[in-house]
């Protein structure tokens, strides 16, 4: 036989694959098909039970408010105007239509019950490693690696603030598309056609519209290409290399790149629509904020970080941007291990699955790198969802071929590989505990984090102590005797900010945490009815917000503007009503411009601080003032309540209802009854979502309608609102009798009129 039919021989035979090792006892009694199922649906049950302790969890302030709790476009629930909204709208500085749809379903069914909602991403995480099983065997006809793989993904700790924040959503759905579009490449692959192709390309983009992360997808394909498929047609091919699983065709390196082109297009597409979404919320941070070289060096110390990591899974929080520049000997450790690494797995690329799972992880963490730097993270564990699968492959593939060479038994393979997994698990049911509410979250991150890099977290844990209704559960609650101590505890913490960055240089102090901090205390202040700090802190916020201003009129404007409104609305609390006028009045100017270039964004914001100015009106008994304030805010909610009438229809009900009772007090009768009734249809509206919130004002509301009617001598109507109203008082004051006591006797007196 010529030497050209034995290699041929020999490629075939390679191309075949190794026969899928079966535990012992097995291979008579399961077939290889029995077997993986078996392992699915342990695969998914046991990561369904690992995360289990998620669904006790509550929402998470951090983000989980802008894409949940108080996202009105979610809580319209699956509507033909919601996907409207999902598909046009850059809120969150992202665009994923498919992200707000997901949850949009979520709270069709479960409103805002966070079971439910953290219930769907466990299903969806379970799924996803149940699919990279069925991949890695499917492309390399090895069963004990997949498996072990797809387990180290199931239940690694890095993985936990992927499943356990809602807002992350994103992340475990974009991978669900990304393994799909992959499943549907190695299909195409072994029949390259349109429509094949054309259903890659698809789960690709639905991928881009749940999360952009996946726009390395044409890069990661291009690997797969190399090993485990071996599509690629390369001179030298080497005859000792892993075989591939599947019957692909070999191709043209060069036929492979374009193929990937149309791929290359849709990321394109994704990452200028992802970027033009993270300027237009201000998230993206400029070069002077964070200089380039401070960018790399980040950036070469966070590949290190998430190796080491991977390997010893501690101190997992959130990591805040530094402010200053990395200590060298990090950056410079890190690169060195980077390029031993890539050293050794070129030095080895016989063995393909070392180049391959080096060179994902390395190419899927480039989009979050920070290169283009977003918000105020170096690094989070959530980017290393996908990029870790090249390195689980790495170590799996090459102990498992170790384990061959040295024919050790299946046994004593997978004795080791169940202690590790049970050690990860161990630490994945901590690292769920610490997500149980914000300030747990919070108060774990401080902890293991440099205090230096702690500033944004301490103010972040003062927020959630001021406001403790979204951030603290009743046991986090309990750690406080009193209120007032846990208000002490929010002063602290602002003060902490304050405190470590002044110890910075000056280029480095950061105004934004300055100024965002002295606002928090402001607020804290007006909590605590110490008016003169209270003033003395907004106004040092003002003056941080003004001087970012001028720099970045776009990102802090409406910084600005809020923060004149707050002081407003302090002012007017202290009846200094000339100076809180010309805070609002200043304020109501900004939000015009900024309502002129984005509507959508601003002119909620403008409708408030007109409605501030009416009521400021009124206390100075400035009526045709308060009348055209308050009249502008009505059109204006109204405009908004176009597209989103859910969202507006709390501010409309009180507006009108205002507007009554100026109305009531100009003796414009027929004026005041439209806009009471007019009240009252919101306020139903609102009270079969809410009824303990809004039941009391349809009760007042009835009454108000009441006294009008019988100063109309219309007693008919006047009894029947008064016998609404009091039954409504009644069913109230079962639950709570003494807050609802006052108002029966009011109405019963009406009544005997």
């Amino acid at each position: 036989m010529s030497r050209a039919k034995n290699l041929a021989k020999t490629r075939a035979q390679l191309r075949k694959g190794p026969q899928p090792k079966t535990p012992p006892g097995t291979a008579t009694s399961l077939s290889v098909g029995t077997l993986k199922t078996i392992f699915c649906f342990l695969l998914g049950a046991a990561t369904i039970a690992l995360y289990s302790p998620v669904i006790g969890n509550s929402f998470v302030v951090l983000d989980d408010r802008d894409y949940v709790t108080a996202n009105s476009h979610i809580h319209d629930g699956l509507s033909w105007n919601t996907i409207k909204w999902a598909f046009t709208s850059t809120e969150a500085a992202n665009w994923h239509p498919l992200t707000w749809i997901s949850h949009a379903v979520d709270y069709q069914l479960f409103a805002l019950n966070p079971a439910g909602h953290h219930f769907d991403s466990v299903l969806i995480h379970a799924l996803n490693a149940v699919l990279l099983f069925l991949l890695l065997t499917w492309v390399t006809k090895r069963v004990g690696p997949s498996l072990l793989v797809a387990a180290l993904f199931a239940v690694h700790p890095l993985n936990v603030e992927s499943v356990a924040w809602l807002a992350e959503r994103k992340n475990v759905l974009s991978t669900l598309f990304f393994f799909l579009a992959v499943a549907a490449y190695v299909w195409y692959a072994q029949k390259p056609e349109w429509r094949r192709y054309l259903l890659m390309a698809a789960l690709f983009a639905a991928g881009l519209m749940a999360k952009p992360m996946v726009i390395t997808l044409p890069f990661a394909l291009l690997l797969l290409d190399y090993w485990p498929l071996e599509r690629m047609e390369l001179d030298g091919n080497e005859i000792g290399a892993p075989a591939t699983s599947t019957e692909v065709p070999r191709v043209a390196f060069s036929k492979l790149l374009l193929e990937k082109i149309p791929l290359l297009f849709l990321s394109a597409a994704s990452a200028w629509i992802t970027l033009i979404a993270q300027r237009s919320g201000q998230a993206v941070r400029t070069f002077e904020e964070i200089p380039f070289g401070i960018r790399i060096e980040n950036a070469v110390v966070a590949y290190g970080l998430y190796l080491w990591k991977m390997l010893w899974p501690a101190r997992l929080a959130l990591y805040p941007l530094s402010p200053v520049a990395l200590p060298a000997w990090q950056w410079i450790l890190s690169a060195l291990v980077l390029i031993s690494i890539t050293a050794f797995v070129i030095s080895l690329r016989r063995k393909r699955y070392l180049p391959v799972g080096w060179f994902w992880f390395l190419g899927t963490l480039v989009p979050v790198l920070g290169l283009v730097q977003v918000g105020e993270a170096s690094m989070a564990d959530r980017y290393a969802y996908i990029p870790l699968i090249g390195i689980f492959i790495m170590l799996v593939w090459s102990l498992d071929d170790w384990a061959e060479a040295k024919k050790v038994p299946t046994f004593w393979q997978a004795i080791p590989a169940l202690c590790v997994l049970a050690a990860l698990g161990g630490v994945t049911l901590r690292q769920i505990s610490y997500w149980e509410s914000q300030y747990t979250l919070l108060l774990h991150t401080l902890a293991v984090t440099d205090p230096e890099r702690s500033a944004y977290l301490h103010d972040a844990l003062g927020t959630a102590l001021l406001n403790p209704g979204p951030s603290m559960t009743r046991r986090d609650l309990q750690n406080f005797n009193t209120g007032q101590e846990r208000l002490d505890e929010a002063r602290r913490q602002f003060e902490q900010v304050l405190d470590l960055r002044s110890r910075l240089p000056q280029q480095n102090q950061e105004p934004y945490a300055m100024a965002l901090a002295l606002s928090n205390l402001g607020q804290l202040d007006g909590v605590q009815n110490r008016s003169e700090e209270a003033r003395r802190h907004y106004e040092e916020a003002l003056n941080y917000f003004r001087q970012l201003a001028q720099q970045n009129p776009d990102a802090h404007l409406p910084n600005v503007a809020e923060t004149l409104m707050n002081l407003g609305n302090h002012e007017r609390a202290q009846n200094q009503i000339e100076a809180a006028r010309q805070h609002y009045e200043e304020s109501s100017s900004i939000y015009r411009r900024l309502a002129q270039q984005d509507p959508d964004k601003y002119l909620p914001w403008l409708a408030r601080t007109l409605y501030n100015l009416g009521r400021l009106d009124r206390l100075q008994n400035r009526l045709d003032e308060a009348r055209q304030h308050w009249q502008e805010a009505l059109n204006t909610y109204r405009r908004l309540a176009q597209q989103d009438p859910g969202a507006y229809a709390p501010y409309q009900a009180i507006t009108l209802n205002d507007l009554g009772e100026l109305d009531r007090f100009q003796n414009r009768t027929d004026d005041a009854r439209q806009h009471y009734e007019d009240a009252l249809n919101y306020f139903r509206q609102l009270a079969q979502q809410r009824p303990d919130e809004y039941l009391p004002s349809v009760a007042e509301t009835l009454n108000t309608l009441g006294i009008l009617d019988g100063k109309q001598n219309r007693s008919e109507a006047s009894r029947a609102h008064y016998q609404e109203a009091l039954s409504i008082f009644r069913k109230l004051a079962q639950r709570d009798p003494r807050k609802y006591a006052v108002d029966i006797a009011r109405v019963e007196a009406s009544l005997q009129k």
